[in-house]
């Protein structure tokens, strides 16, 4: 990567914004010359080069906002954890296999990618606030489902619906930061965003294995209401949030049915038989290969109608007209498959391995957790003050890759001093990475393709996490059918206890 500038953008038009004023001026620098061609270095704003000052003050219903959607998205980060560290707990009581636990999550996260750019996209035509209490419906209903779930099918339904309505929860939450702040400050609130949700990240999982091992894990669906009901209030009540101008017809007329048409169920083609390749089915079955190549050649086909042949895409494929947009959106993938195997799978080496009970290995996370909302937070104090986040790009990979490396040493004798320091350096790269990614991606979208560029690259995230987790369950299915099957009393039994192992 290029030590070079990343084009900026400029604040939202006034004009979105019909209850308050954000600034008197409008930054417009052009985005048509890569940011690699460029002579500074990683610029987020420079007010001292343009000559400008650009002054901001939030106002107190616009800090309501925000709070509401923070508070919904800290929900949204206790459910997507707290029930890693359960998963065995839940199998056992629901009578399923290792890979139907594994699916609990995936199934979360895949609805969530999915449905992201649609929220995103809907919410440019119909404004924020009603997509925002859609989201909120589609959570609280797979909530109920999940929680008086008595098997696994209804729970991955309820685990689907919760997923839609955390997809657009997720993202209209960074879509609104981006509404409301200026980029000359937003990486400060990117900081705080990445902070709360880390916190959730933090306290999910002890949640978590409370529930399950002192009352009951349907408890971390019941848990889920009253930051629905606080955050849905917020919402209901507030009128700071951009609003569709144009009649239903127009909006309408808009909507690509056919891109969502193509995108959901090709992503979902996809997606599925990663998660039984070589568990369910051999990896050269039909099984496995049909639904792979199907939803490879559908994602393609979207990938072509929208460049070609939609009149207002989904996804525009100008967001990635640079290399700038291009390694932010891969990079945000690599960060949610990070994120998302440290808190499924280190939870089961604690449980299985180091037999720790539930709490204990909800407490055993906080090295990653712990550090990543400082990490993040700080991270994003620096960039807005420095406008500069190059360094924290670099900086946050670099400790990413090496902490994960570190992470291959884990042993079943390893001491406690050693695992604690081999999980707090992949936590500190990973919170400096996200503010810092975050702000590249805005950073090289244009003003009007600001919202989809948001929404599209927590797809990307919601992608890697989906992927992490359900290659991260193939490979350890694999790896204890074939471990098994070293041991000649097991070798007749290795087919069930692989797919058994969550239990």
């Amino acid at each position: 990567m290029s030590r070079k500038s990343f084009p900026m953008l400029s604040t939202r038009p006034l004009s979105d914004f019909p209850c308050r004023e954000i600034s008197k001026m409008e930054i417009h620098v052009s985005n048509e010359q890569d940011w690699h061609n460029s002579d500074n270095k990683n610029d987020l704003v420079n007010e001292q080069e343009i000559g400008k000052e650009i002054k901001f003050s939030i106002s107190k219903q616009d800090i309501l906002v925000l709070l509401a959607m923070a508070s919904l998205s800290l929900m949204a980060a206790l459910d997507g954890t707290s029930i890693s560290v359960a998963l065995p707990t839940m199998s056992h009581e629901l009578g399923g296999t290792a890979i139907e636990a594994f699916w609990t999550g995936t199934s979360f996260t895949l609805c969530s990618a999915v449905f992201q750019p649609v929220f995103s996209s809907l919410s440019d035509l119909f404004g924020r606030k009603p997509l925002v209490l859609v989201a909120i419906a589609w959570f609280t209903i797979g909530a109920i489902v999940a929680g008086v779930a008595q098997n696994f099918t209804h729970m991955l339904i309820g685990r689907s619906l919760q997923g839609i309505g955390g997809g657009g929860i997720i993202t209209l939450t960074a879509i609104l930061i981006a509404d409301i702040v200026p980029l000359s400050e937003r990486a400060k609130y990117f900081g705080m965003l990445s902070g709360i949700w880390s916190l959730g990240t933090v306290v999910g999982p002890v949640i978590g294995g409370c529930f399950a091992e002192k009352v009951s894990w349907r408890w971390i669906f019941y848990i889920n209401f009253p930051f629905i009901g606080f955050g849905a209030i917020l919402v209901a009540f507030s009128s700071h949030f951009r609003v569709g101008n144009e009649t239903f017809a127009t909006q309408m007329r808009k909507i690509d049915f056919v891109g969502i048409a193509i995108f959901i169920p090709s992503s979902a083609s996809f997606l599925i038989p990663l998660t039984w390749g070589g568990v369910l089915y051999p990896w050269d079955s039909w099984h496995t290969l049909a639904p792979l190549i199907i939803g490879l050649v559908g994602l393609f086909a979207f990938a072509i109608y929208e460049w070609r042949a939609a009149r207002y895409p989904m996804i525009p494929p100008a967001i990635f007209h640079n290399r700038t947009a291009l390694i932010s959106f891969a990079g945000y993938a690599v960060v949610g498959l990070l994120v998302w195997c440290c808190l499924y799978f280190l939870p089961l080496y604690y449980e299985a391995v180091k037999g720790f009970k539930p709490i204990m290995s909800g407490i055993a996370l906080f090295p990653e957790t712990f550090t990543v909302a400082p990490s993040g937070v700080i991270v994003g104090l620096l960039i807005s003050r420095t406008g500069r986040y190059y360094w924290a790009v670099c900086t946050g990979w670099c400790l990413s890759t090496v902490g994960m490396g570190l992470l291959c040493l884990l042993k079943a004798n390893t001491g406690t001093v050693t695992w604690i320091f081999l999980n707090l350096v992949p936590g500190v790269g990973i919170g400096m990475v996200l503010p810092s990614v975050a702000l590249a991606v805005q950073a090289s979208a244009t003003s009007e393709n600001l919202a989809i560029a948001v929404a599209t690259s927590t797809s990307f995230r919601g992608f890697g996490q989906s992927i992490g987790v359900a290659i991260g369950g193939v490979i350890f299915q694999n790896q204890m059918k074939s471990n098994l099957q070293h041991y000649p009393g097991l070798q007749s039994l290795a087919d069930k206890y692989s797919g058994d192992a969550a239990i």
